[in-house]
């Protein structure tokens, strides 16, 4: 964050050759002070040259500052990839005995020569939610592989309104459940882009999903496409959730952060999101005010370099 004092002196960088100017005009035409109007004059060129290398060396500094933090970005993934391929691969053999194991204890309680007992049907349901946990915990691996597993985009010509339709529909129902209205507000005769629409999907898909568990209940999504002015493709995911707190939303991204209630999410859907955006040629950021939802807003490239 920059001191007041510095936003002061940008301000008068770049305003000083219009006042300059101004001054140079009012001396010559008013007073008829030519020399004093040519010496403005000069001055004003001179400031404008500093100006134009002031707003040239903030562009650099902002460009860098972006490059830091992508690079920042991928080694932390490309770290926590490694961790969890290792991890995930230990983890899916123990799971797939356990299920294995309740799975045949249930078929075993249901035959004849087990006798009803008050204690029979909790037995059950306990096998059931152990069955529903280790699914749980298998989708937690899953995703931690696809966080390592990088595949090579495969790139296609993609619809994104439809895509985005095709999404949108997949979660509906439960969103109705919950009298949460989806918004549509797709931009007609949009261009086709040049992209991997399987991972496409999959970042919607995951954007849809945490603006639902957001809202939780009455409320409304708002899904929107539009062409930018810099001839790129805008997807945004707008939610009238609680928001996000200020603090959190540097970390909103980074891999196991979460802001959902403990077993609401695994924290990995936004990471992977970002990631699979970033391979694409794109940008992912995020929005928010407390008590007014979250925006999440992903560029895309029409075209590939």
């Amino acid at each position: 964050m920059k001191p007041e004092s510095a936003k002061i002196e940008e301000n008068l960088f770049f305003y000083l050759p219009a006042i300059l100017l101004t001054v140079a005009a009012g001396l010559f035409v008013v007073l008829g002070y030519g020399v004093f109007a040519v010496g403005a004059l000069l001055l004003a060129g001179l400031s404008w040259g500093t100006t134009r290398r002031l707003l040239s060396r903030k562009v650099l500094t902002n460009q860098q500052w972006l490059l830091d933090e992508r690079l920042l970005q991928t080694q932390k993934l490309a770290a926590l990839g490694e961790l969890a391929a290792g991890v995930a691969h230990e983890i899916n053999n123990p799971l797939a005995i356990i299920r294995q194991e309740a799975e045949w204890t249930s078929q075993v309680l249901k035959k004849a020569e087990f006798p009803e007992s008050p204690q029979l049907a909790e037995i059950r349901d306990s096998l059931r939610e152990i069955i529903q946990q280790v699914e749980r915990a298998r989708e937690i691996t899953l995703n931690l592989l696809n966080l390592a597993r990088k595949r090579q985009p495969v790139i296609q010509q993609v619809d994104l309104n439809r895509l985005i339709q095709g999404m949108v529909a997949l979660v509906e129902k439960e969103a109705k459940e919950r009298n949460i209205r989806i918004i549509q507000q797709l931009q007609p005769d949009l261009p086709l882009i040049y992209s991997d629409g399987p991972l496409l999907r999959q970042v919607v898909l995951n954007l849809l999903n945490n603006a639902r568990q957001a809202v939780e209940k009455d409320g409304s999504i708002i899904v929107t496409t539009k062409p930018t002015e810099d001839q790129r493709i805008m997807i945004s995911v707008a939610d009238t959730g609680p928001g996000i707190p200020p603090e959190h939303l540097g970390r909103i991204f980074d891999p196991f952060f979460t802001t959902k209630m403990p077993g609401a999410g695994t924290g990995l859907g936004l990471a992977i999101s970002q990631s699979i955006i970033h391979q694409l040629g794109g940008e992912i950021t995020v929005t928010s005010r407390l008590g007014e939802g979250a925006t999440f807003t992903v560029i895309l490239p029409v075209k590939r370099d």
